[in-house]
């Protein structure tokens, strides 16, 4: 019997503070070719770059791939948009399926491999005193939707804990949860979700689910001009 070779995808990430890319091959334990430049503006300019150095890494280069995965929000808005529009392109130029992954749950996915009591909190700073948070059961369903609130009422929806923190506000929701932070432990908090978590998730995804779509949960901060609005004087 013919056992069909494990499934290659191309997971991308640009939704926070850094671009993100790996090649990983369905069930291995770790990623065929990985790259993480850590950036807070310029991803347009150095994404293409970083994918090219990495596919040329990989054995088979583009041709080998079978899906292509790409974190969809939220987090920033321009990192979203660029994450997307590359990740469709390399689809539709390889007639390959491209799903999208929520950040939020690509930042929950390595708390999920080590199963512990409590919830999992996965946070985003969304700026001005508010978060993108979801909360998942520590098996990973999610326990409410993904939903940008304040700092305060974040933590009023998390309870009493105890709870894993994951995102770029976990720090920032543990210190709002003051003296009871004992009960929150925000040590898997990280700038930018792991893109192995995101390969992973993109491949137990179901294509006609889970599309390439941005997931904002609030309209930018900067708003653009309307078209024939004068400029400032």
């Amino acid at each position: 019997m013919n056992i069909p070779p494990p499934m290659r995808i191309l997971a991308i990430d640009s939704s926070c503070a850094a671009i993100s890319a790996c090649v990983y091959d369905e069930g291995a334990e770790e990623a065929l070719a990985r790259q993480t430049e850590p950036m807070a503006r310029g991803h347009a300019e150095a994404l293409a770059p970083l994918i090219e150095k990495l596919m040329a890494r990989a054995t088979g280069g583009f041709a080998s791939l079978d899906r292509v995965a790409v974190t969809n929000g939220p987090g920033s808005f321009t990192g979203i948009r660029i994450g997307i529009a590359m990740a469709r392109a390399i689809g539709l130029a390889l007639n390959v399926p491209v799903v999208g992954v929520s950040t939020l749950v690509a930042f929950a996915g390595p708390l999920l491999l080590e199963p512990r009591s409590g919830v999992i909190v996965s946070a985003i700073d969304a700026r001005h005193g508010q978060v993108y948070f979801q909360l998942f059961e520590a098996a990973g369903r999610p326990l409410v939707a993904a939903r940008v609130e304040t700092l305060r009422d974040a933590a009023r929806a998390i309870g009493a804990g105890p709870a894993r923190l994951a995102g770029n506000a976990a720090r920032l929701l543990a210190e709002e949860f003051g003296r009871n932070a004992t009960a929150f432990d925000a040590s898997a908090g990280a700038d930018y979700p792991d893109i192995l978590a995101v390969a992973r998730i993109g491949l137990a995804a179901d294509p006609n689910v889970s599309p390439p779509r941005p997931l904002y949960l609030k309209a930018p901060d900067v708003q653009p001009k309307a078209e024939g609005a004068a400029s400032p004087g």
